[in-house]
């Protein structure tokens, strides 16, 4: 399936452009279809999907053909469910990745602080889970997380997975963000996903002493996903504490564009990056 979330935003879209080709306003288009300015608003934001008001607005502006069955068809698509909304206690912030994730073509990512979610072993998905349970809001369970994490790495797995590739900082690799017989073992399961050369997966790791490109040091953990279909919009979401910033605007995603970029040219390549991942391993206590 297509992100929902991703095709809501489509649909918004879609929407937008519709009524302004008509020269309507919302006020306008909402007494056309006997609905309210809110209504509007709200489908024209990605805030909801309705299908009986999109099959209206789509009457109402006398879309007909192909134009049609391709907006109702991402309205479909954008209110369909994912595997994620019946995976009880994965917790919000996880559910919103692998809504993203869903049938993505490519996902970029930039690990600053932490080893990456996808690449994660149970007991260290378990540690992290036990290390922020106080400071974020409480819609996980330790077992949800561990459930949500395995359904987020099949999908890396299985026919037409996205490619896959990330960037981790050295700090992540240096700093011990479980304890140290786990983060050991996690160390090893990264270096032995670089040495298979996985297919659709890439790991480098980027050093503390790497020259960055005009000097644009990172200033946070970020994501890029992008899909098939070109009218669907890029997505950068960037980890905060407590949640995470979505952009999907073109002006706010093409800087992190140009920021990932420079930073695969820093880092290491993925040889160096599989002897740096055993060195630390090899450096840390068994407990």
């Amino acid at each position: 399936m297509i992100s929902p979330y991703v095709r809501r935003l489509r649909l918004a879209g879609e929407l937008r452009a519709l009524r302004a080709e008509s020269g309507l306003t919302h006020e306008q288009l909402a007494k056309r279809i006997g609905e309210s300015r809110a209504q509007i608003s709200r489908l024209e934001n990605g805030h909801i999907v309705d299908q009986a008001d999109v099959m209206k607005i789509l009457d109402a502006l006398r879309v007909r053909g192909e134009r049609w069955t391709q907006v109702m068809t991402i309205t479909r698509e954008a209110g369909e469910k994912g595997w994620w909304e019946s995976t009880r206690g994965m917790g919000d912030r996880q559910a919103l990745y692998a809504n993203l994730e869903a049938g993505a073509i490519a996902i970029r990512e930039y690990q600053q602080t932490f080893l990456p979610g996808l690449l994660q072993i149970a007991e260290y998905a378990r540690a992290r889970t036990d290390a922020t349970v106080e400071l974020e809001p409480s819609t996980f369970t330790v077992d949800g997380v561990l459930a949500g994490r395995a359904g987020r790495q099949r999908m890396l797995r299985r026919p037409g997975a996205p490619a896959y590739e990330v960037i981790v900082d050295e700090v992540a690799v240096r700093r011990l963000s479980a304890p140290p017989e786990v983060f050991k073992k996690q160390l090893y399961h990264l270096a032995t996903a670089c040495n298979n050369n996985e297919p659709g997966v890439g790991l480098r790791l980027l050093p503390v002493d790497a020259r960055i490109d005009s000097y644009t040091v990172p200033r946070c953990t970020f994501s890029i996903y992008t899909y098939p279909d070109p009218g669907d919009p890029a997505v950068v979401a960037i980890d905060t504490v407590t949640s995470d910033l979505i952009l999907t605007g073109p002006g706010d995603v093409a800087p992190y564009e140009q920021l990932y970029a420079r930073l695969r040219d820093a880092a290491l390549p993925q040889a160096e990056s599989l002897a740096l991942l055993t060195r630390a391993a090899t450096e840390l206590p068994d407990q």
